[in-house]
């Protein structure tokens, strides 16, 4: 019953492709004979062929989205290489969660996406256990890509031929048209070959274009007349970073056993930004790597707060989600105003609580304004002050039956205040991280500098650390039930760590036949984790 329709639909649309590539002419008048042969005659082979170019195209892209991908290793790395249609041509290598690179590396109507799935645990173990293993990790890496490349391009040809071909006989119906549309795609992709190879770039590896945190990469790596005249000094800091970022991956098998589901909110926590640009392409990266709902700046987002600075904060416009924010020290009632007039920025002041991403928040200004890091009027107490008007705030909320999940203060000393009063509050100012559980059941989380210290930081005998914290809620209770610290290293520095914590709650109901190892709820694990 079913094959009559499935039938109908088939050669319906059989016969729509024929009369694209087989249009019918008009019938010739008697006076338009000779016109008809040299005209209408003539158009035909053009419109064939026009048909039979569309079929090969269409089939071989086909065929290539379908089997033109092959899964190789390349060093300590599983990877995946794929053929892609391409204007422009050229390579891209996607290292998830870091983000990616492009290179011009040829023209040609074909692209090589290269994605690094996964560091191979044994292989990456190998690397980091014997250092002296890197020396030979280039001529590794080499023999690698090309019997990659090699094989992808048997299979590329395989899915070509194989797309056009199958493409043609749907089309025709014809085994010989059908055999024509697959040598011409064999043609075209030799074609397509000879301009790659006859175009092919291999100094595009020293200018790549950078995105998400890798866009930090070029002062990582260094400039490339540096890597050209000194490659063994550069050979070494390369070495250095996948070392890092090999340890990063080695301990996808160490995290928890909370494992967040697609109904989890997530919120970026980020602090004392302190004028540092760099730090938005990083919130930018992690908003789209880890699916964030909301933003949650806890102030010092300036330096001086004074409206030449405004400029700066324009960026938070284009970040994909809600930016909830309180003033700190360093940010004026001006910078206030100013990000009052953002579309997607709910600035919180006063004990004001507002419904985000599935959240009530509440928040209040810093009580201070120190531009100068002079030391504030009334200090300390001013602090607390402010905390209590905020305590006050959110009790008021609880018994108008509209309970706070989240306090936002700029000041440790004002987020105290608020124990007691709402589950978690969050904090920035002392540039270093707290979390702690409050006697109260409140839990205070005091994130460290998203800017690195801003720009002040170059006035700093050690750089000082970019960090920001990705919280994972409960929708139906909205409770915290695990956070993932994202550390990186400062200016000039080469590390990235990302480890993940659990509340003490979570950590009771772990059972003692988890393979997992438990990790510290308020310390750093043994090892530096991944994001999920």
């Amino acid at each position: 019953m079913v094959r009559v329709p499935f039938r109908a639909a088939a050669h319906r649309v059989r016969h729509r492709l024929s009369q694209l590539v087989r249009p019918k002419s008009p019938a010739p008048t008697p006076g338009e004979a000779t016109g008809n042969l040299t005209g209408a005659g003539a158009s035909r082979p053009y419109v064939r062929a026009l048909g039979m170019l569309g079929v090969v195209v269409v089939g071989a892209w086909l065929g290539l989205l379908a089997v033109g991908s092959i899964r190789t290793p390349v060093g300590p790395m599983d990877t995946n290489m794929t053929l892609r249609p391409s204007l422009t041509g050229g390579s891209k290598i996607n290292v998830s969660p870091l983000g990616a690179l492009e290179l011009d590396s040829h023209i040609a109507p074909l692209r090589l996406d290269v994605d690094v799935d996964r560091l191979d645990p044994v292989r990456s173990q190998a690397l980091v256990d014997q250092p002296e293993r890197f020396s030979g990790l280039q001529d590794e890496v080499t023999r690698d890509v090309a019997a990659g490349t090699r094989e992808l391009a048997v299979r590329s040809c395989v899915a070509v031929i194989s797309g056009a071909t199958a493409l043609g006989l749907v089309v025709y119906r014809r085994p010989r048209r059908a055999l024509a549309a697959g040598g011409l795609a064999l043609t075209l992709l030799a074609a397509s070959g000879v301009s790659a190879y006859a175009t092919w770039n291999p100094k595009s590896v020293l200018e790549p274009k950078f995105s998400g945190l890798l866009s930090s990469a070029p002062s990582l790596v260094g400039d490339a007349r540096s890597i050209v005249t000194e490659f063994d000094i550069y050979q070494q800091e390369l070495a250095r970073l996948v070392t890092n970022v090999t340890r990063l991956y080695d301990a996808t098998s160490t995290l928890p056993v909370y494992q967040p589901d697609p109904g989890t909110i997530r919120a970026l926590h980020v602090s004392d930004i302190h004028l540092n640009p760099a730090a938005w392409h990083i919130i930018a990266s992690l908003v789209e790597q880890y699916e964030i709902d909301v933003i949650i700046d806890s102030g010092d987002t300036m330096d001086h707060g004074s409206a030449a600075e405004n400029g700066f904060l324009d960026p938070i416009r284009d970040l994909r989600a809600p930016y909830v924010w309180v003033r700190g020290n360093h940010d004026s009632k001006v910078t206030q105003a100013y990000l009052e007039k953002f579309r997607n920025v709910r600035v919180l002041d006063n004990g004001r609580a507002v419904n985000v991403a599935g959240l009530r928040i509440a928040g209040t200004g810093d009580a201070s304004f120190t531009p100068d890091r002079t030391r504030p009027v009334g200090g300390r107490a001013a602090a607390e002050l402010e905390g209590m008007r905020l305590a006050s705030a959110l009790r008021d909320q609880e018994q108008a039956g509209t309970p706070v999940d989240i306090a936002v203060a700029h000041d440790p000393a004002t987020a105290r205040q608020t124990d007691g009063t709402v589950p978690l509050v969050l904090a920035g100012h002392l540039h270093n991280r707290v979390n702690e559980q409050l006697k109260g059941g409140t839990r205070l989380k005091v994130e460290g500098s998203t800017g690195g210290g801003g720009l002040r930081a170059v006035q700093n005998e050690k750089p000082e650390k970019v960090r920001a914290s990705v919280l994972y809620l409960d929708r139906e209770t909205r409770r915290l039930q695990a956070w993932d610290e994202i550390t990186l290293g400062g200016l000039g520095l080469t590390t990235a760590e990302v480890s993940r914590h659990l509340p003490e709650e979570n950590l009771e109901k772990e059972t003692p036949a988890s393979p997992s190892p438990t990790p510290s709820p308020t310390g750093s694990p043994g090892r530096p984790t991944p994001s999920p």
